[in-house]
């Protein structure tokens, strides 16, 4: 068996939508956030969403997100606590997809975006 130089995870991930400033609007919001436009990294404009450029994170950038019940699930952490965040996204247009999941590390809500994205919202524990 060979080894790996360092624990696999996931080094970045883009979530299409279909009106970028919508987006920027509805995940910084909802996850109490203060995204940036960058448009020096491709061809064009995409929203670092807060944070992802220090270390790990993603973007959001023009595209065609997957049909509902389709594409993969990316969870983000949010500020503040997860029934605040909810509620916010619910007030924006999002659709909130089952209970909050308690796990060792936090908790965790299923959630689509207004673009049929789906996205879990995760609340870390709050240290002892």
């Amino acid at each position: 068996m060979t080894s790996q130089p360092v624990q696999p995870m996931a080094a970045w991930f883009e979530i299409p939508v279909t009106d970028l400033a919508r987006a920027q609007a509805f995940y910084d919001d909802v996850c109490g956030w203060t995204s940036q436009v960058v448009t020096n990294m491709g061809p064009n404009p995409i929203v670092v969403l807060d944070g992802g450029d220090v270390a790990g994170g993603g973007h959001l950038y023009e595209g065609k997100p997957a049909a509902a019940g389709t594409g993969a699930t990316t969870h983000v952490t949010i500020n503040g606590s997860l029934e605040a965040a909810a509620e916010r996204a619910i007030k924006a247009g999002g659709q909130i997809v089952g209970p909050i999941v308690p796990i060792p590390h936090g908790r965790f809500q299923y959630m689509i975006d207004p673009d049929g994205n789906s996205i879990g919202l995760f609340e870390l524990a709050k240290a002892a």
